[in-house]
Parts: C-alpha cells; sequence; structure tokens
C-alpha cells in the first residue's frame, strides 16, 4: 500500500466534469483507489463518493492505492491532478 498527498490546482477542484476524468483514470487501474480528505476517506472510483468530499481548488488531498499497479495508479491520478497527464 501506497499514498502520496497532492495539492488540487485545477480551478474547479474535482467537481462534476474534472471529477469524471479523475474517475475514468482511477478505473483503469487494477489496485483499490481511496482519496482522504481530512479524516474522510472514499473510493476514488467512485463518483458519488468523490464529489461527496467537496474537494475546491487549494485543498490537499491523500490518495492510497493497494495492488498490483498501486504505483502506476498513484502516479497517474497525481499526475492527472497536475495537469501533466489528461488520458
Amino acid at each position: 500500500m501506497i499514498s502520496r498527498s497532492v495539492t488540487i490546482k485545477n480551478e474547479y477542484g474535482l467537481q462534476a466534469r474534472p471529477a469524471t476524468f479523475f474517475i475514468q483514470k482511477a478505473n483503469s487501474f487494477k489496485s483499490s483507489i481511496w482519496i482522504e480528505k481530512e479524516d474522510c476517506r472514499v473510493n476514488a472510483k467512485s463518483l458519488l463518493g468523490v464529489l461527496y468530499l467537496g474537494i475546491t481548488k487549494g485543498m490537499t488531498v491523500t490518495l492510497i492505492a493497494d495492488g498490483p499497479d498501486e504505483q502506476a495508479a498513484v502516479d497517474g491520478l497525481c499526475d492527472l491532478i497536475d495537469g501533466k497527464s489528461a488520458d
């Protein structure tokens, strides 16, 4: 299991459309992935879960992955959040 903290830079945070891209990317990995804000952890592959967190620009969240491609999952999602990758 690995984790990494990342600060949201997107003007819209992880709301609606950006959250959809995030979830699509998360679902491309075999590992279990969670996103954590403060004391609340949700499944990063669940749109309702991610939207529930109400993540906005400037917030820091922690990505946690456990599974066969956990490193690639965290790296890929952090790159997406940082605007380095859209696929």
